[in-house]
């Protein structure tokens, strides 16, 4: 296999009538979302480009997955951007892109236009009649290693950094995805991560290898977690791959004492640390289903280590993420370079086919983090630095400790501090800041020193950065720490921030 879009072929062949796709409005059969995908990359065969990265600014709905399947239709690669996001970040990813297109649904026509020349209407595109011989030229020119998406991640300079991910690298992890959690034809997924997250390569894929079905839960239910899990049981979802934060709101409102998922069989979370009293509150209610820690970043198609839960741990104790997945090694480097085989930490570097292409137009970055393997000097072999530190524990399973830099995880999305601090420096009455970021409370915290109020930073960086990167608390002062090196003193300020508010 060479093409993801064998996987959506096999199963329309097999399914063709089987719904493959749900959200609240609408459903879509594997034929029909076929048959839409080729209609989409018709639509784009004016445009005259291979391996070239086409933008799909539309609603987490059925409709966007067809427009992903047609943009790979079209000999190019997709690349999800948020319609919520602030135009200024769409702009600084299109500086990086370059997209040759934008596709969105009739109701962003508008800001399409203002964000791109060459706009393509989801809604009009399907109105075209397929032209299957072209498409069949495309396809046989298309190679296994030429790339099917891009996802933006936030950087360290305030640019965000593009991880181009192939063919071969989904079709290699959406299989051991498929084959470990087991699933089958009669799998009903209940989405819960946006496309633009590498969560979701997870379920979509995996749905179409299976002939399963995925069902796009209302993100707004997350708000009212009653009706969600009422939605579920209509649904007869019964697997679910979550952040933690999502299975926590379930967990923190006990909402599983009054009301019940009747189907549920697997449970897999991924994207933070998952904290054991949530975990222990799902198994009290469900015992006897699958729950399973998945780790990994977006530079390894989602995920790299796997813990399948089977034992017993007390609300204090740290999951374990546990052990490579197949086809995929993994293993710790030291300070020098050196593998660690004992019970020290040291960072994940990952090898084989999950390893993304690189960063899109960003050799610099690319270079820093997809290196020569240190171990191996006898022919090239590219290894990914996670910048994760880990170590093993006494039963030979991995334990995840911290990020190597100031890189964080938080509700679920990966982020760079300097990216909110490039936001907050652009305004004009700010004269130094520094983000750190409090893991025991889970929060971003906004130190800085100007004459502007928390509520003028709030509003102007409103339209730089997404709202999962605000600032949970906000904190002034007169002076910035500096250390030895004349830089601001961030080791300080988290030792000291506490004091700072008072």
């Amino acid at each position: 296999m060479k093409n993801v879009l064998e996987f959506l072929e096999q199963a329309s062949q097999k399914y063709f009538t089987k719904i493959a796709f749900t959200d609240e409005n609408n459903e879509i059969s594997y034929g029909q979302c076929m048959e839409n995908a080729q209609k989409v990359g018709t639509a784009l065969l004016s445009l005259q480009s291979h391996r070239q990265p086409i933008a799909v600014m539309m609603d987490k709905n059925v409709e966007s997955l067809t427009a992903f399947f047609g943009v790979i239709y079209s000999g190019n690669f997709y690349v999800v951007i948020d319609a919520m996001m602030p135009n200024d970040r769409i702009q600084t990813i299109f500086e990086t892109l370059n997209p040759v297109a934008l596709i969105c649904q009739s109701q962003y026509k508008e800001k399409a236009k203002a964000l791109h020349h060459q706009v393509f209407v989801y809604e009009q595109m399907i109105q075209t009649d397929i032209d299957f011989i072209h498409l069949k030229e495309i396809r046989k020119q298309m190679i296994d290693t030429d790339p099917l998406y891009a996802l933006f991640t936030s950087g360290s300079t305030g640019v965000p950094k593009g991880a181009v991910l192939s063919h071969r690298n989904v079709i290699n992890y959406a299989s051991w995805f498929h084959d470990t959690f087991d699933i089958q034809e009669d799998t009903q997924f209940g989405s819960q991560t946006p496309f633009y997250f590498s969560m979701s390569v997870s379920d979509v894929f995996s749905t179409i290898i299976a002939g399963a079905t995925l069902h796009i839960l209302p993100k707004k239910l997350f708000s009212f977690p009653v009706k969600l899990i009422e939605y579920m049981n209509e649904k007869h979802v019964n697997t679910i791959y979550w952040v933690p934060s999502a299975l926590g709101i379930i967990a923190n409102m006990k909402v599983l004492d009054y009301v019940k998922l009747n189907d549920i069989q697997k449970v897999l979370f991924a994207g933070e640390v998952m904290p054991t009293k949530h975990l222990n509150y799902w198994k009290k209610h469900y015992p006897d289903i699958m729950y399973a820690n998945l780790f990994g970043p977006t530079e390894t198609t989602d995920i790299c280590t796997y813990y399948i839960v089977d034992r017993e741990f007390s609300d204090d104790e740290v999951l374990p993420i546990g052990k490579a997945c197949q086809n995929c090694d993994i293993f710790l480097l030291d300070e020098n370079n050196h593998e660690i085989t004992d019970d020290k930490e040291g960072e994940l570097c990952v090898r084989g086919s999950f390893l993304a292409l690189g960063y899109y137009n960003n050799p610099q970055k690319t270079k820093e983090v997809f290196v020569q393997n240190p171990l191996n000097q006898a022919y090239p072999e590219i290894i990914y630095r996670t910048g994760d530190l880990v170590k093993y524990n006494e039963r030979g399973e991995l334990i995840y400790i911290t990020r190597k830099d100031f890189q964080i995880k938080h509700m679920g999305y990966r982020i760079e501090l300097g990216e909110i601090e490039a936001a907050v420096y652009a305004l004009s009455k700010i004269q130094s800041c520094a983000v750190i970021y409090d893991e025991l409370e889970d929060k971003i915290i906004l130190i800085y020193t100007g004459k502007i109020t928390d509520t003028e930073i709030m509003s102007g960086i409103s339209n730089k950065i997404p709202q999962y990167m605000y600032p949970n608390k906000i904190i002034k002062m007169k002076a910035m720490p500096l250390n030895q090196n004349g830089k601001i003193d961030r080791k300080w300020l988290k030792n000291h921030y506490h004091e700072e508010e008072k």
